[in-house]
């Protein structure tokens, strides 16, 4: 039941960013923890197997690429292949597939949420203003056709999320496949209905469980009450 409310919490999860750009859901893998040989103690016959229940044992997630949508603005940037963003966090840097991007108070390229995004020489850079903005697929960005930076796109070794649409790991070469496409955003990579589908699953996993222990219950207490312990 523990394992099951662990893995409704993830769901849950995945279905609130269902919408976010560049979001990459989870899977809670479960596993038992083995089980104990139940024998009667004045007699020594074998009863069975008593199964201690499972656990979860790994969360992984999914990197695949979702589809594109096209949004028109000049700052949504999507990468079209493998490859994350390069963004600058107080935690140090960070990577990323959301492309939703600002320009801040200083005039620098940012994420939405306020993180500086990089360049492929790991640092943050000024852009001014969004009007003329021109970001190639190779990720070079011009303004009014004045060459301002290229944008760090890196590949990444051992990937580990952190928060929602942020990852931490090795970063190496931009993967040479991966284009940048202004005026889109990659779709999260949650499907609302197979979430939905896994939620009702395991919700029915858990009821089990909880049906099971108050069939136990029921058990035991007419047990003390036929021996007259309860009396």
């Amino acid at each position: 039941m523990l394992a099951e409310l662990t893995r409704q919490d993830q769901i849950a999860n995945d279905l609130a960013n269902a919408s976010t750009p560049g979001y990459k859901g989870d899977t809670s893998a479960q596993a038992s923890f083995g089980s104990l040989m139940l024998s009667n103690r004045s007699t020594g016959q074998v009863v069975g197997p008593l199964a201690e229940g499972v656990g979860i044992v790994a969360k992984t997630t999914d990197l695949t690429p979702a589809a594109l949508k096209q949004t028109g603005e000049p700052l949504d940037v999507a990468l079209d292949g493998a490859g994350f963003l390069a963004v600058q966090t107080p935690d140090g840097k960070r990577y990323t597939r959301d492309g939703q991007l600002v320009v801040d108070a200083q005039g620098r390229l940012a994420t939405a949420t306020g993180f500086l995004v990089l360049d492929d020489k790991g640092q943050p850079f000024k852009v001014g203003t969004s009007t003329a903005l021109v970001i190639a697929p190779d990720g070079s960005v011009t303004s009014g056709g004045k060459p301002i930076a290229r944008l760090g796109v890196v590949s990444l070794s051992n990937p580990v999320k952190q928060g929602d649409t942020l990852f931490d790991g090795t970063a190496g070469p931009r993967p040479a496949a991966t284009n940048v496409v202004q005026g889109s955003l990659e779709g999260s990579g949650v499907n609302p209905i197979t979430a939905m589908v896994d939620m009702l699953t395991s919700l029915r996993a858990f009821e089990a469980g909880q049906k099971a222990i108050q069939t136990i219950d029921e058990t035991l207490q007419k047990g003390i009450t036929v021996s007259g312990v309860g009396t």
